[in-house]
């Protein structure tokens, strides 16, 4: 109990003097995470642009109406036989059939609406609906599942962070007793009580705890540009004022049981409605077996500059007022109902289908791999925490045995008692001690995480805080 009051108390301490500015507590790296990350953003933007198709399939239902108005001025020669206007490459020249070729040439104008309604085509219309539905359905669940991934993500960064400050802190403690080793060691050295050699052994190890905390304070320095990157913001020069005081107790849901509810797992979710779009998408597919229904009508008004004596015996019946021309004298209109059936689409359509059915069972595979995946992580992150809690609980014990052992070897050479060597080995002994410290207690923390992650319940995690 005393060595637990002892750590608190040593974690409280730290934290007072972390928190002098203003520091980053986790739940804030997560706002803002949310709030700033450019992949999620884009997604958003993904699902949006999925609803707006919707209602563009939903308006894909009403009918065509088009409006169309043209003046022209040419010829109207014409002769007797057939004419296909092959992909519109033809002039639709009307006019008295002639003996020979003229360039007589007036103004002539066509007004023309039409409308155009495919009212009935077997659900077609309906299905490209559900379609687009389950495409947003998706789309939302994509965003999802990557907010809750990126959720973990930040989470693990920001533990990676603090515990590397921490590192940085034990190594930098490990500086400190190097360099007053150092002088209790040169003092002894100059009074002819120990030998040179200890002077050049002290030396090597303050040069090498320097090296340990440089190359500490560069991985922190390097997971603090990661979680700026994950945060969608710059790095600040000075790096994170991070929030550790959680980090001196054990969660309270650390061995709490939990199970993967499918219907609730942000990434499971993701991948069943990735079966679910295949399958409206089959669905579908089947629609274009059937025939089409259209009700459509047409009205169109003509004028000419050819009057109606032009021809044979009056080839001078015509004028080039642009006026006249373009007046439209008749009118005509016309309703109808029709069907248009492609005989020959049942036979692409049946492969269509069965493609994406076979799509639908790749997914179904993909979706019980990961299932069975995250079933498998969440054993193996229940045992990761028993393990975890063990070495939490021996972290106090090794340090304080280190601490007193190096104490003791230090007392003893300064009296003569022992040499450099047994107190370097001390030294090492405790900072390894508390770097070991720092990792066990981190440890627990990124076990739960790990559990929180393949549960799909970011709240195991988060509601800690």
């Amino acid at each position: 109990m005393l060595l637990r009051w002892t750590f608190w108390f040593l974690f409280l301490g730290y934290h007072i003097t972390e928190t002098n500015g203003q520091a980053l507590t986790l739940k804030e790296a997560l706002q803002k995470a949310l709030a700033n990350y450019g992949t999620l953003r884009a997604k958003a933007h993904y699902a949006d642009a999925s609803k707006a198709l919707v209602k563009e399939s939903r308006r894909e239902y009403l009918p065509d109406l088009n409006l169309s108005a043209q003046q022209d001025y040419g010829t109207i020669n014409s002769i007797n036989g057939p004419i296909y206007g092959y992909r519109g490459l033809s002039v639709g020249s009307s006019g008295p059939v002639l003996p020979s070729q003229n360039w007589n040439a007036a103004f002539g104008a066509l007004y023309l609406t039409n409308i155009n309604w495919d009212f009935f085509a077997f659900g077609r219309a309906k299905e490209k609906v559900r379609v687009s539905q389950s495409q947003v359905i998706l789309d939302q669940s994509d965003l999802d599942q990557e907010k809750f991934q990126h959720q973990v993500r930040v989470s693990a960064a920001y533990l990676n962070l603090l515990a590397a400050q921490r590192l940085s802190r034990s190594q930098q403690n490990n500086l400190d007793r190097s360099l007053a080793l150092r002088v209790s060691v040169k003092a002894r050295v100059i009074n002819g009580l120990n030998p040179g050699v200890d002077s050049s052994l002290a030396n090597a190890e303050v040069s090498n705890a320097r090296i340990a905390w440089t190359n500490s304070k560069d991985y922190e320095l390097e997971q603090s540009n990661i979680l700026a990157q994950l945060m969608g913001i710059n790095a600040p020069g000075d790096g994170f004022l991070l929030d550790s005081f959680f980090v001196a107790r054990i969660p309270k849901g650390i061995y709490d049981s939990v199970q993967i509810k499918q219907q609730n797992h942000p990434v499971l979710k993701y991948y069943e409605n990735r079966i679910a779009l295949s399958e409206e998408r089959a669905k579908y597919f089947q629609t274009l077996n059937y025939p089409v229904f259209s009700l459509f009508g047409v009205f169109q008004g003509r004028g000419s500059g050819f009057y109606n004596n032009y021809g044979l015996l009056n080839q001078d019946a015509f004028t080039h007022t642009y006026g006249t021309g373009i007046d439209p004298t008749r009118a005509n209109y016309l309703l109808g109902f029709g069907v248009t059936w492609n005989l020959t689409s049942p036979l692409r359509v049946q492969q269509q289908v069965l493609a994406q059915r076979l799509i639908s069972l790749g997914l179904k595979n993909e979706y019980d791999v990961l299932n069975q995946n995250l079933t498998d992580q969440l054993i193996l992150y229940d045992s990761r925490i028993r393990n975890a809690m063990a070495n939490y609980l021996e972290a106090p014990v090794q340090v304080k045995a280190a601490s007193e052992a190096y104490i003791q070897k230090s007392v003893m050479y300064k009296n003569g008692l022992s040499n450099i060597v047994d107190v370097t080995q001390a030294l090492f002994g405790l900072n390894r001690a508390e770097t070991d410290r720092v990792i066990a207690y981190n440890n627990v923390w990124q076990a739960l995480l790990l559990k929180a992650a393949a549960s799909g319940d970011f709240g195991l995690f988060i509601n800690e805080f």
